[in-house]
């Protein structure tokens, strides 16, 4: 499947999940803070009087990635390299909540992919095995905190 089918078919996936669900923040949060309840209170801390703004920011910036993969992954390769070591580096959140974030935004929108939908569930897999990986690989320019 070219690139801009897939792309088409990405456009419907976030507008189907947009019909659906509304502002994504909510259920991509409370998945999110299931799976790492420690999360929150880097929210908290990096938030702080606005947590729900930056809340908001983060999953933009998952649905960005998201979005613009299949179009300009060259743009996303340079979001996620220089987005991953910032906040590990910086902001002391590991590139596995980083990746936890990003997988639970694609979860709150791949389940609401009719089953019946293949074409749309392997373009959406195949979505978030290639942002993962790029997650994996920026773990290169992490600062092991071992040496620090």
């Amino acid at each position: 499947m070219s690139d801009p089918d897939k792309n088409a078919l990405i456009e419907h996936i976030l507008t189907r999940a947009s019909d659906k669900i509304g502002d994504i923040t909510a259920p991509v949060m409370a998945l999110f803070y299931q799976r790492f309840p420690q999360a929150r209170q880097m929210f908290e801390h990096h938030g702080s009087d606005r947590v729900y703004n930056l809340e908001g920011e983060m999953v933009q910036q998952a649905l960005y990635c998201l979005m613009y993969w299949f179009d300009s992954p060259g743009e996303v390769e340079i979001v996620l390299w220089g987005s991953v070591p910032h906040h590990n580096d910086t902001l002391k959140v590991p590139p596995e909540i980083y990746q936890g974030l990003l997988t639970a935004t694609s979860e709150v929108i791949f389940d609401t992919i009719p089953p019946e939908r293949d074409d749309e569930r392997t373009v959406w897999k195949e979505l978030c095995d290639d942002l993962g990986g790029l997650i994996e690989h920026s773990r290169q320019y992490v600062t092991d905190p071992k040496t620090d």
